[in-house]
């Protein structure tokens, strides 16, 4: 008997300690019904414009959380009318879940996500009549001045590669930036999440803290974001492009800093924000307009006559012609069987400075020529290799590396391009002189035209474009600036200041007279983008004030015409704008006809649809 006794005594000792050291089955069902970690979710960092007005910042919303298994003798029918749902609606949301990766019975998992402040407090007094149910609070991004949403970005649910590649950090219904800076300052904005325990009753209603918060870890806030925009003059540069299509890019020459990106059409992102997030967002995919496209950093066009400074500085630096060099334009070019059309009628240029004033086109083929025909190299492709690589110094054909997710190259066509459409030896100056006056292969991004005259404002350098200034810890307030490279072109510096001179007539007697703003040296260059889908681009690129530029901005109006009819104007708007805070009285009538200008019917879209900035959002 007492051997019986004892080995029925050592089993049950071996199965309990089985069951209480080995097998954490058990001890994982006690501590859910009687302990609840909760994820505690730091608050994400704000975001600045470069003058302090906050331009992003959080509201409360909750999240309705279930526990599976703890799910039982729920008064269903009155759930569904507290949250607006069916019944089926409310089984489907349970097999919804059950799809989810690292689903559990066990664990907490999201019902009802992003439920307003009001809609939570009407739920919240009748949540003991669902067992398994629980509110979490979360926040989401309010932008109080509805622009810049391409810039800014947005957040949304994390996916599975986010989810591979954290680290087992993000769990499925995190949230993490989407777009914009907050994707690239995901781990900045994020901050880090921390950890609660509490008891809970059988109803699961929180009774207290478990331990006195002793193993609880504290969320820390995400970083804030202070950026390069001027969020008034994104505001203005959004207004003046309301119903066009087209950018406006504005940089701070000598410290690369983005003050302005106007991507047209754009959205409030408001509408990215909140439960109505996926809905909104399929509507702005859908659209013919597309919104969501951001066309300063990928959008590319042929650069046309804005293109023209920089051929000039290359044939000055490489000696193939002087600063006065003389070109007969009679209106026609005639070069290896091609007839070739000037813009327009105007006396023929002594000098580089008056061929940019008069956007000469026989003059910039002419020195194409030059270029291309240099004796000095042994055969045509050393020739234009060395062009392209004074075209990459200026930031063309390559990326800028600008802090944002995505950004086109453009097009700086190579010479084994050439090779493979005409052969080694069947190529010449004569078949790729289209590009001497920035048409033909060359595809320029709205960013990289500002860069090339950000880089001329300089006389020879640009600093990497980017739109975040500063990062600052919240508590700490320790700041964090990013740095960013300069680059040097590889034009020799002594001849910037004869095409600074050009660009100036360009604006004061040139091409460009509807660009003029008393009181301000304005230069600049137009240009009409070839399309051979409607009507021409219109295009203008410049720097202000000539003596210590203080701003550089290009404009490109798709279907706009020629580079006078729109985008000369709104820059020439932006910069008065920028340097003097206000547009003089005579010049209003030019800012009402820009902001009433409607191209929509040019799109093939409804003359009646607009964009309207100030139009109330539904949250």
């Amino acid at each position: 008997m007492q051997i019986i006794i004892v080995a029925f005594a050592s089993l049950f000792l071996v199965r309990l300690f089985y069951l209480q050291v080995i097998d954490q089955k058990y001890d994982t069902l006690a501590k859910n019904n009687a302990i609840k970690e909760l994820d505690v979710y730091p608050t994400r960092g704000l975001v600045y414009d470069r003058k302090g007005e906050l331009i992003v910042y959080n509201e409360p919303i909750y999240d309705l959380m279930v526990i599976p298994r703890q799910a039982k003798n729920v008064d269903t029918l009155r759930l569904c009318e507290l949250l607006g749902m069916t019944k089926e609606d409310f089984l489907n949301r349970f097999e919804e879940m059950k799809q989810q990766r690292g689903y559990s019975s066990y664990k907490p998992n999201a019902f009802a996500k992003q439920l307003s402040l009001k809609d939570y407090s009407r739920l919240q007094e009748y949540l003991y009549l669902f067992p398994g149910f629980y509110g979490q609070v979360r926040t989401i991004r309010k932008y109080p001045h509805r622009v810049a949403a391409t810039i800014l970005g947005d957040i949304g649910e994390v996916d599975d590669k986010a989810i591979d590649k954290s680290d087992g950090y993000y769990k499925p219904g995190d949230y993490i930036g989407k777009s914009g800076i907050e994707k690239v300052y995901e781990k900045q904005l994020g901050g880090t999440r921390g950890k609660k325990y509490v008891y809970v009753d059988v109803h699961n209603r929180e009774m207290g803290s478990f331990g006195n918060g002793e193993f609880d870890t504290l969320a820390k806030a995400g970083d804030n974001v202070i950026t390069t925009l001027d969020i008034k003059l994104q505001e203005y540069g959004e207004k003046l492009m309301q119903n066009k299509k087209g950018s406006i890019v504005a940089i701070e020459p000598n410290t690369g800093e983005i003050l302005a990106m106007v991507s047209s059409p754009g959205y409030d992102p408001n509408l990215l924000c909140g439960a109505s997030r996926g809905e909104n967002f399929m509507k702005l995919l859908k659209d013919t307009l597309l919104p969501l496209y951001s066309r300063p950093t990928l959008a590319t066009y042929p650069p046309g006559s804005a293109f023209k400074p920089v051929v000039g500085l290359i044939a000055l630096t490489e000696r193939v012609q002087p600063v006065d060099y003389f070109v007969t334009c009679t209106g026609v070019y005639l070069f290896a069987g091609l007839t070739l059309h000037c813009s327009h009628r105007h006396p023929s240029p002594p000098n580089i400075q008056y061929a940019l004033e008069q956007s000469c086109n026989s003059y910039f083929w002419q020195t194409f020529r030059n270029i291309i025909e240099n004796k000095n190299y042994s055969d045509i492709h050393d020739v234009y290799d060395k062009w392209s690589r004074y075209c990459n110094s200026f930031g063309l054909g390559v990326k800028t590396g600008i802090d944002l997710p995505s950004e086109s190259t453009g097009n700086i066509p190579s010479s084994k391009y050439f090779d493979r459409l005409y052969g080694k030896t069947g190529w010449h100056s004569s078949t790729i002189i289209s590009l001497g006056i920035g048409q033909g292969e060359i595809l320029v991004t709205p960013l990289q035209m500002a860069n090339i005259f950000a880089c001329i404002a300089n006389k020879g350098y640009w600093i990497t474009p980017h739109v975040v200034k500063r990062i600052t810890d919240p508590v700490t307030e320790q700041d964090v600036t990013p740095s960013h490279d300069k680059h040097v072109s590889l034009m020799d510096t002594q001849f910037f200041a004869p095409v600074i001179e050009g660009l100036h007539m360009v604006v004061e007697e040139g091409t460009a007279r509807s660009a003029k703003v008393d009181g301000i040296s304005l230069c600049g260059k137009t240009g009409t983008a070839q399309n051979p889908h409607g009507d021409n681009h219109s295009m203008f690129a410049g720097f202000a004030p000539m003596e210590n530029p203080k701003i550089a901005v290009a404009v490109i109006v798709e279907n706009g015409g020629y580079g006078a009819a729109y985008a000369a104007p709104i820059a020439s708007l932006m910069v008065e704008k920028y340097l003097n805070d206000t547009i003089q009285q005579k010049r209003l009538p030019l800012e009402k006809r820009m902001m009433e200008g409607n191209l929509l019917s040019k799109y093939g879209v409804s003359i009646n649809k607009t964009v309207d900035l100030n139009a109330d959002v539904d949250e």
